[in-house]
């Protein structure tokens, strides 16, 4: 998959260290909710960290495993505007 990282995002990616793995993961499995404001949360729930266990193996993603309370914010572009990493729920609508 063809995605672009705005400069913020690719800051907030590095300064919150979460690896490309996670970040490609998100892109194929992660869930989408949108803000009702043009832009659409990507985050794994409990169905996509199952595939990557699936996909990944227990090792690297027990690995990865503290990592995957990231998220990305799609602008209506479709381009990664920011990432961060959950510390509350999801509200879903």
């Amino acid at each position: 998959m063809d995605i672009t990282l705005t400069h913020h995002a690719r800051q907030r990616l590095q300064q919150r260290g979460i690896p490309e793995p996670v970040v490609a993961g998100l892109l194929d499995y992660g869930r989408g909710e949108h803000d009702h404001r043009g832009s659409t949360l990507l985050y794994f729930d409990h169905r996509a960290k199952a595939r990557l266990r699936k996909l990944w193996g227990d090792d690297a993603y027990r690995r990865l495993e503290q990592k995957l309370d990231a998220y990305l914010v799609l602008g209506a572009d479709g381009s990664v505007v920011t990432a961060g990493h959950r510390t509350k729920r999801i509200n879903r609508h």
